[in-house]
């Protein structure tokens, strides 16, 4: 399975901007999907994650309820919806997958495909 984000740029404090997670491959709907975040000088963080289904959404605390995680498995694509962004949301953001049958996903980077990453940059 290969991974690709896109959708980063800059953005003003307040604003919002959505990340696809385009995928190749078979099987897709088989594939729970995690997106990490990670700032320079900072640790890799899991911020969201989706199961295969889509039935099964979680979030990290820095960012429930700001962002949405939803996919399109027609399409081999998870999106990546945030809204009301600060300058803490700065990072370079990847998505993540992992083949789990359940409708479960975790916000651990125990994924074993990784996209290149897109840079998402919040400043005025």
């Amino acid at each position: 399975l290969q991974l690709v984000e896109s959708g980063g740029g800059l953005v003003q404090p307040g604003g919002s901007l959505r990340l696809s997670c385009a995928a190749t491959g078979r099987h897709f709907g088989n594939y729970a999907i995690g997106w990490f975040r990670q700032a320079p000088g900072k640790e890799r963080e899991g911020i969201s994650c989706i199961s295969g289904n889509g039935e099964t959404t979680n979030y990290s605390h820095s960012v429930k309820g700001r962002f949405t995680a939803s996919r399109d498995n027609a399409q081999n694509t998870v999106y990546l919806e945030m809204i009301n962004l600060n300058a803490d949301d700065s990072a370079t953001y990847y998505c993540a997958a992992n083949e789990l049958l359940l409708p479960v996903c975790v916000l651990q980077p125990e994924y074993d495909y990784w996209g290149q990453g897109t840079q998402v940059t919040v400043s005025s």
